[in-house]
């Protein structure tokens, strides 16, 4: 059940409570036990109620469950963790790339050649926003070589990057560079996307509503758990002249909630990242 409660308006319905503002919503979502647990490893860690007819109701005798007939049950040994094997350098064939493979493969693909001109989603000069690394398809006849694929945005030109490295050699064997292809966004840039949020004037909506579910001011993003993906205009209508340019400029869309607590949303703010730009739709 929701509660949804609209400023100005007075108008209530039964569930969690809605705090709406001009430009974000925030939603107290009733939870058994903690509100918003899901984000702990207590709640995580939390299990189902015991269904009924499991003999889960009661007891006979010490420690006896019902339907044992009293006879107390074997305790349990404490549950323990079995540490990770230890990681290699390398990996074989078609492994995941390891830690030391993933640093290396940025490392190499990073070259100095072409990089001081390209810029990353907060402006640094000199390196390009990396979205992502992985094992590039193997080379028929060589399919025991280690190659990796990686990924860079470049601010600067608004274009993305694709270099394939082999680890062996340690060289660049191939540079793809495109425009108008936005693949998924990273971390970094869903945090930047949510700064210029906060620091615009539609923002003012998100503090309000943060202030309502938690009687406490936003003072700093950290406050907040947030997601979010690449903004595709070709899914939208009556997409704003101020976005048109989005798919070739990067342009995402967040959902934000406090950690721990209420959703407010945030899903009608869309960020240009290219122009540094927040614009409200719908």
């Amino acid at each position: 059940m929701y509660e949804i409660v609209r400023r100005h308006l007075g108008k209530v319905v039964a569930g969690a409570a809605m705090a709406v503002t001009g430009t974000a919503v925030a939603v107290a979502i009733s939870l058994p036990g903690t509100a918003g647990a899901e984000d702990t490893p207590a709640g995580r860690a939390a299990g189902p109620a015991a269904a009924p007819g499991t003999g889960a109701r009661g007891t006979e005798g010490a420690g006896g469950a019902e339907g044992t007939g009293g006879r107390g049950a074997a305790a349990l040994a404490p549950a323990t963790v079995a540490p990770a094997a230890a990681e290699g350098d390398r990996g074989i064939g078609t492994d995941p790339l390891t830690d030391a493979e993933l640093d290396r493969a940025r490392t190499l693909a990073l070259g100095p050649a072409d990089t001081a001109a390209r810029q990353d989603v907060d402006g640094d000069r000199g390196r390009p926003q990396h979205l992502g690394t992985e094992l590039a398809d193997p080379v028929p006849g060589r399919e025991g070589d280690r190659r990796a694929q990686v990924r860079f945005y470049d601010y600067a030109r608004d274009e993305l990057v694709t270099r394939t490295v082999d680890l062996a050699t340690g060289k660049v064997v191939s540079t793809a560079t495109s425009r108008g292809v936005q693949p998924s966004a990273h971390p970094e840039e869903l945090r930047a996307a949510l700064d210029l949020i906060l620091a615009s004037p539609l923002g003012k909506g998100v503090e309000e509503d943060f202030r309502d579910a938690t009687g406490t001011e936003l003072k700093s993003a950290d406050q907040l758990w947030f997601n979010g993906d690449v903004y595709r205009v070709h899914r939208e209508r009556n997409v704003p002249e101020a976005l048109s340019r989005c798919g070739e400029h990067r342009c995402v869309r967040l959902v934000t909630k406090v950690r721990n607590g209420a959703w407010i949303d945030t899903r009608n703010l869309i960020v240009d990242l290219s122009a540094k730009n927040v614009v409200r739709v719908g």
